[in-house]
């Protein structure tokens, strides 16, 4: 169930000045560090996660997924400026494409008419610089048609034939597709709403301090994003990124999955992208 934190509460009597923003996956990595980057620019944020947030769900069902929306209308009396879904998991396990497609897609459907009623709305989401790297076809083409019980199984499948390694990127490859297919359409563009995504390398997170350790798995990461600038990123140096394009100073930027990845995705794929 979801439940929100007497911080939370407050949004309902006063706002700091500034825009309103939700940020899913507020509790630690690039969530939290966007949100502390927003609030330090006197910006309102509600957070929402698994626990420690103004909001508590979670985004691999579809009633979290709907209790989020439900508990954002209450907090924002219909309306906010910005979304910023950052929520998402690594895990050889289908709750991962759950969270990373399924839950940001109905995070950003779902907040859309409180974008509408907000002033120079803007949402974004994070992807990965994965979604370049070889997927599964099968978990991505369930994703795209909306279907989550097929895309369970196409991941499930995948961990049956020794490849729960792909269905990280499996589910960051769709959402990069699903948000180019959305972004120009008459809900989003037509409207006014600027879509987009953030594509980080390696960042030192909860998610991935266990990995890193690691020297050998290490070794791997590095080798399969190799981040020739400055090496791994912390949250907060991919924080202001986000927050730009969520920003009413980002007026024509839509449908684009913005890499900040130390060069990585320019090694992987070189100049092939034109």
């Amino acid at each position: 169930m979801s439940r929100t934190s007497p911080a939370s509460r407050a949004f309902r009597n006063s706002r700091a000045s500034g825009r309103t923003y939700l940020i899913t996956g507020a509790a630690s990595g690039i969530g939290k560090a966007t949100a502390s980057h927003l609030r330090q620019q006197g910006h309102t944020v509600i957070g929402a996660d698994l626990q420690g947030a103004d909001i508590s769900a979670d985004l691999a069902t579809p009633e979290g997924r709907a209790e989020l929306v439900d508990h954002a209308h209450e907090l924002t009396a219909g309306r906010l400026d910005a979304v910023v879904a950052c929520a998402g998991l690594a895990q050889f396990t289908p709750a991962t494409v759950q969270v990373n497609y399924f839950g940001v897609v109905a995070t950003l459907e779902g907040l859309r008419p409180l974008l509408a009623a907000g002033t120079d709305p803007r949402a974004v989401l994070i992807s990965s610089v994965t979604s370049v790297h070889p997927h599964d076809t099968a978990i991505v083409d369930a994703a795209l048609s909306g279907d989550e019980e097929a895309t369970v199984a196409a991941a499930q499948a995948a961990i049956d034939r020794g490849e729960g390694y792909a269905i990280y990127p499996s589910s960051k490859a769709a959402l990069a597709r699903w948000l180019r297919r959305t972004a120009v359409t008459d809900d989003w563009a037509a409207a006014g709403i600027p879509l987009n995504g953030v594509a980080p390398g390696t960042v030192v997170t909860p998610m991935t301090e266990g990995m890193l350790a690691d020297a050998g798995i290490r070794k791997v990461v590095d080798a399969s994003v190799p981040m020739r600038l400055h090496g791994h990123a912390r949250p907060e140096q991919i924080a202001p990124l986000p927050a730009w394009l969520a920003s009413p100073e980002n007026s024509h930027v839509t449908g684009q999955v913005v890499f900040i990845d130390g060069g990585a995705e320019a090694v992987l794929r070189g100049d092939s992208t034109w």
